[in-house]
C-alpha cells in the first residue's frame, strides 16, 4: 500500500505543473494551427446592421518571437486584472472576520443543530444553485463558506468544497427568472429570431417551469451524491490541534447578545440596500441602471452598481455582521482586534495566488489564441448541414454547448457564433428561440464542473489544496465532478425531452414548440 501510494504521489501533477503544462501544450498547439493555416469562416448577424455578414476566424500563434514577447509583456497586467484573484481576496476579508470573531462557528451551530446532515447539504446546495443569478460571484462567496460550514458541522471541508462546485457550476445553466448572462445570450437570441420573425421579444420569466422542476431534482440529485459517493470516498478531515473545535449543547449568553446584535445591524443594512434596488419608490432605486430595459440588467448590467460594487457591497456586509457580533460577545476588543480579524482568513494564502497567477497565464494564452473560438466556429458550419429535425436535433444542441465549453467557457463568446445558426435552424423546425437558447446554456453549464480552463475552476483547485495535505491535482478535482456531471446530464436530458413530448411551457408565455 505504502508503494501505491508513493506511486500515486509521483504520478500526481500540482496543479501548477498542470497549468503550466497545459499553457505550452497551447503555445505550441497555436504555432502548429498557425503552420497549417487553420482558419474557419461563418455567418454571424451584425448587432447594427441585422445582417447576416461572414466572418473570419484565425488562430493567433503564440510560438514566435512575437508570441513570446506578448506572453512577458502581459503577464503582469493579466494577472493584476485577473477577477477571480481581486474577487476572492476581498471576500475573504469579509469572511475572515465573520470567521475570526466566531460569527459563522454560531451561526452554523444555530442552523443545522436541529437538521440530519443530509438536510444540511441539501439546503446549501439549493441555495448554490439559486445564487448563480449573481454570476460568477457566487463561486468566490460559497467556496470558502462551505469549507467552514462543513468544518464547523464537524465534517470534512473539502466535501463542502466540492459539493459548493458542483451545485455552482452545473447549476449555472438554472435561474429562475433572466440573469445577467441569460440576458446577454437572449440579445443574439431576439437578433438571430428576428431574422425570421420580426418583433420576437423574449420574457424574463420565460424559464420559470421548467427551471423550478430542475433545481429542486437538480438539488436533490447533488445532495445523493455528496452523501452517497463524494463524502465517503474522501473520507475524514484530520484536524490539526489549533483547529479543534469544541462541541456544545447550546448558545452562551454571550452568543445570544451578539447574534441579536449582529441581526439588527444585518436587518437595517439590508433594509436600506433592498430599497435601493426598488424601482420607481420615492428616494429609491439608486443603484439600478436606469439606461437598460429589463431590471435584471438594471441590476447585473454591465456599466450597473451590481457589475462593479456587488463585491464590495457583500464584504462590507459579511465585515458588518462579523464585527457586530464581535463587539456584541467581546471577543473583538480593541481596534487591533478588527485589523487581525480583517486578515484572518488571508493567513496562509500564499500556495493560492501562486497557483492563481499560474492559472492567470494559462486562461489568458488559450483566450488569445482563439484555438476555442475556431473550434466554435468549426462546429457552427458543420451544424448548419444537418438535416435532422425533433429529439435528435435537440440533442446534439445540447451536445454543442458540451462539446464547445471546455476551450471557450465564456457562454456569450460562443453564442454570438452559434445563435445565427442555431437559432433559425430551431425555428425552421418548429421550436421557440427561448428552447433554443436553453439547449445550449444547458448543455454549456453541464461541462463548466469539468473545464480548467473556467476562471473560477482554479478557486475550487486552490481550496482543495489547502485542505488536502496529500495535494490535489486537476485530474482528481475532476474525478470528483464526473459523477455530478454525468447523473445532472442525464437529468437534463430526459426531462427536456419529457417536456417536449408532453408539451408544457418552458415558463411565463414560452413554449417549446411555436
Amino acid at each position: 500500500m505504502k508503494k501505491l501510494k508513493k506511486i500515486k504521489e509521483k504520478i500526481l501533477l500540482h496543479p501548477i505543473m498542470s497549468f503550466l503544462f497545459l499553457t505550452a501544450f497551447f503555445i505550441v498547439l497555436s504555432g502548429v494551427l498557425d503552420l497549417l493555416d487553420a482558419s474557419v469562416t461563418y455567418n454571424r448577424i451584425n448587432p447594427r446592421t441585422r445582417v447576416y455578414e461572414p466572418t473570419l476566424v484565425t488562430v493567433e500563434s503564440l510560438f514566435s518571437l512575437s508570441g513570446l514577447k506578448y506572453i512577458f509583456s502581459s503577464t503582469v497586467s493579466n494577472f493584476v486584472s485577473f477577477t477571480p484573484l481581486s474577487t476572492l481576496l476581498i471576500v475573504l476579508i469579509g469572511i475572515g472576520i465573520m470567521d475570526k470573531s466566531g460569527f459563522l462557528d454560531t451561526m452554523f451551530f444555530l442552523l443545522t443543530k436541529h437538521l440530519a446532515k443530509n438536510k444540511v447539504t441539501f439546503i446549501f446546495v439549493l441555495m448554490c444553485i439559486l445564487a448563480t443569478i449573481t454570476g460568477d460571484l457566487a463561486f468566490v462567496v460559497f467556496i470558502p463558506l462551505a469549507a467552514l460550514l462543513f468544518k464547523y458541522g464537524k465534517r470534512n471541508p473539502m466535501v463542502g468544497i466540492v459539493t459548493a462546485f458542483a451545485a455552482l457550476s452545473l447549476g449555472y445553466g438554472i435561474n429562475l427568472v433572466f440573469s445577467s448572462v441569460d440576458s446577454s445570450l437572449s440579445t443574439y437570441t431576439v437578433l438571430a429570431a428576428r431574422d425570421i420573425s420580426i418583433g420576437y421579444k423574449i420574457s424574463s420569466m420565460g424559464y420559470l417551469y421548467i427551471m423550478l422542476i430542475a433545481t429542486i431534482i437538480s438539488a436533490g440529485i447533488i445532495t445523493y451524491i455528496t452523501e452517497a459517493i463524494i463524502a465517503p470516498s474522501i473520507g475524514k478531515y484530520e484536524v490539526e490541534e489549533e483547529e479543534v473545535i469544541e462541541d456544545k449543547e447550546k448558545l452562551t449568553r454571550r452568543e445570544l447578545r451578539g447574534l441579536i446584535i449582529a441581526g439588527f445591524g444585518a436587518l437595517i443594512y439590508l433594509s436600506i440596500f433592498i430599497y435601493n434596488i426598488i424601482p420607481n419608490v420615492p428616494f429609491g432605486g439608486n443603484l439600478l441602471d436606469y439606461s437598460q430595459a429589463r431590471y435584471i440588467d438594471k441590476l447585473f448590467g454591465y456599466d450597473s452598481f451590481f457589475n462593479n460594487g456587488f463585491v464590495f457591497v457583500i464584504t462590507f456586509f459579511f465585515v458588518l455582521v462579523g464585527l457586530l457580533y464581535g463587539l456584541g460577545t467581546k471577543e473583538i476588543k480593541n481596534h487591533r482586534d478588527i485589523c487581525d480579524a480583517l486578515s484572518h482568513s488571508l493567513d496562509g494564502i500564499g500556495k493560492v495566488i501562486v497557483l492563481l497567477f499560474f492559472a492567470s497565464i494559462f486562461y489568458n494564452i488559450l483566450r488569445y489564441t482563439n484555438i476555442g473560438l475556431l473550434l466554435t466556429a468549426y462546429i457552427t458550419n458543420l451544424f448548419d448541414g444537418i438535416n435532422f429535425g425533433g429529439i435528435p436535433l435537440i440533442i446534439v444542441v445540447i451536445l454543442i454547448g458540451m462539446v464547445t465549453t471546455p476551450l471557450s467557457p465564456v457562454f456569450l463568446n460562443r453564442w454570438m457564433i452559434l445563435s445565427g445558426t442555431i437559432v433559425p435552424k430551431m425555428i425552421t423546425n418548429g421550436f421557440t428561440p427561448e428552447f433554443a437558447q436553453l439547449l445550449f446554456s444547458v448543455g454549456s453549464s453541464l461541462t463548466y464542473a469539468i473545464t480548467p480552463a473556467m476562471a473560477y475552476f482554479v478557486i475550487y483547485i486552490a481550496f482543495m489544496e489547502k485542505y488536502d495535505k496529500e495535494g490535489i491535482g486537476l485530474t482528481k478535482g475532476i474525478k470528483y465532478m464526473m459523477p455530478y456531471t454525468l447523473a445532472i446530464s442525464a437529468m437534463w436530458i430526459v426531462l427536456i425531452i419529457i417536456w417536449y413530448l408532453v408539451g408544457l411551457p418552458l415558463g411565463v408565455q414560452t413554449l417549446v414548440v411555436a
